[in-house]
């Protein structure tokens, strides 16, 4: 695999290293050792999987709060995203900054996507399918999210928004939350 962090410190692009012959190719998607050797979480609880019938549906911006905060590895199986993810640790010196990525079946990148980010993407075309792994359980009580089209976060969407859940419409403005956000993504003390 190839590793390539991104301006946010902790979020990787992966590429796929591809050992290609008249068969088509091979390659390593996920290894705990290489993910370790870049300081990154390598530990899958939970994979997941997400269909999108009609381009312009948009899925976030989620996160949860720790202890329950999620790493994510994101891979468009099928279709094509764009990948946006935002920096929510507090103490970072890119907190509230954002990358996006676009993400498809062709490239097979992947976006690391560190614990404390939010994280959400746009299905390009239509009949796109995503595949996630997750490196915490669910737990609804930690879960959260901010507006996708909140002007303080500045996130440009390619496509107008064609599909989105009611739970994702009704995240609240960050000027709303943001007192609560930095204090619950706070990094915790270390013990005496």
């Amino acid at each position: 695999m190839i590793f390539t962090e991104t301006k946010l410190k902790g979020a990787f692009i992966i590429d796929l290293e591809r050992r290609t012959d008249e068969r088509g190719f091979f390659a390593r998607s996920f290894c705990q050792h290489e993910f370790r050797e870049h300081g990154l979480k390598p530990v899958i609880a939970q994979a997941n999987v997400a269909s999108n019938r009609k381009k312009g549906t948009l899925r976030g911006m989620h996160f949860q709060f720790p202890p329950a905060a999620e790493s994510k590895l994101v891979r468009c199986t099928r279709g094509a995203i764009l990948d946006i993810i935002v920096d929510l640790r507090p103490e970072s010196q890119t907190y509230l900054e954002h990358i996006s990525v676009e993400l498809d079946e062709d490239n097979m990148t992947a976006l690391y996507v560190p614990e404390r980010f939010a994280h959400g993407y746009q299905a390009l075309r239509d009949n796109t399918d995503t595949s996630y792994q997750v490196g915490e359980f669910y737990a609804p009580t930690a879960e959260g999210g901010l507006r996708y089209d909140d002007p303080r976060l500045g996130l440009k969407w390619p496509l107008p928004v064609s599909v989105m859940s009611p739970k994702d419409q009704a995240f609240r403005p960050l000027r709303e939350i943001e007192d609560a956000l930095k204090r619950r993504m706070s990094p915790a003390p270390a013990p005496a």
